[in-house]
């Protein structure tokens, strides 16, 4: 079977391409709109992109050429919260994606409680087993949809308690949801455990070394 990709609508596409890039982790997206309205929605285009500093990159597409209210916040107030959801949170997660008016708070509706931030203005929510502060790096558009790539800086990490041990997330523990096809989520499942491979240690360049 061959599918032609320049004869595919954005909405084809997206259902094909949604289907093959699977599982994708979820960025449970709180934001706040210039007049205070608290919005919380999932995206799950969702990766990281640099260790030092650490960046967090998240693709957030338009709505009939229009930016989604989290990224019309983003742009405004530079800042946003990344929250990891676990399978508990599985249906809030769900309910966030729903449409709705900029006036209308997600996390109010959904009943969802919020805790300040320590350097953002942005609140996180509080269930959430892990919660990153970030502030906007920068903002690439790609494609003809209009959709953008956004990066954040995390300026701070917030971890449920015992969740991390020895530097490292017991990802048993954060039981993530993931995303792959329409309306379908999953959940880490089996766990397969293979011998650990030697790693150069990761370190900063210089001018020179990154110019390379």
């Amino acid at each position: 079977m061959f599918i032609d990709a320049g004869a595919l609508s954005p909405e084809a596409t997206y259902r094909l391409m949604s289907g093959i890039v699977v599982p994708r982790p979820i960025a449970w997206i709180t934001s706040q709109s210039e007049s205070g309205v608290i919005n919380l929605a999932p995206f799950s285009c969702f990766t990281f992109v640099s260790n030092k500093p650490p960046l967090l990159g998240v693709n957030i597409g338009r709505k009939a050429g229009r930016r989604k209210d989290t990224g019309a916040n983003i742009h405004a107030l530079r800042e946003f919260v990344v929250n990891i959801g676990d399978a508990s949170q599985m249906v809030a997660i769900h309910e966030s994606s729903a449409e709705h008016a900029p006036d209308v708070s997600e996390t109010e509706l959904l009943g969802l409680r919020t805790l300040p931030c320590s350097t953002v203005r942005v609140p996180r929510l509080a269930d959430a087993p892990v919660s990153m502060e970030c502030r906007l790096e920068r903002v690439v558009e790609f494609g003809d949809t209009g959709a953008e790539f956004i990066v954040g800086e995390v300026t701070m990490f917030h971890f449920r308690e015992g969740l991390v041990h020895d530097g490292k997330v017991d990802t048993r523990a954060l039981d993530p949801v993931c995303r792959i096809g329409g309306p379908n989520y999953a959940t880490l499942g089996a766990i397969v455990t293979l011998r650990g491979m030697q790693q150069t240690p990761k370190s900063v360049m210089n001018g020179d070394d990154a110019i390379r």
